[in-house]
C-alpha cells in the first residue's frame, strides 16, 4: 500500500511497494492498449482516475 510521506517545505511524497508499481503499469496497459500515438495515449488517461491505497 502507499506511504504518504508529509513535507513541510513542499509537496509530499507518496511511496509506492512493488504491488503498487505493478497494479499501477497493468492499468496503464490495459488502458493504453490500442493506442498508436502519445497524444492518444494522453487523451485516454485523462479520462480515467487512478487512486492508491494509504498505509495507515
Amino acid at each position: 500500500m502507499a506511504l504518504i510521506i508529509e513535507n513541510n517545505l513542499g509537496r509530499r511524497k507518496i511511496k509506492l511497494n512493488t504491488d503498487d508499481i505493478i497494479n499501477v503499469v497493468r492499468e496503464y496497459q490495459n488502458i493504453t492498449y490500442n493506442a498508436n500515438s502519445y497524444d492518444e495515449i494522453r487523451n485516454l488517461l485523462n479520462k480515467c482516475e487512478f487512486y492508491l491505497p494509504e498505509d495507515i
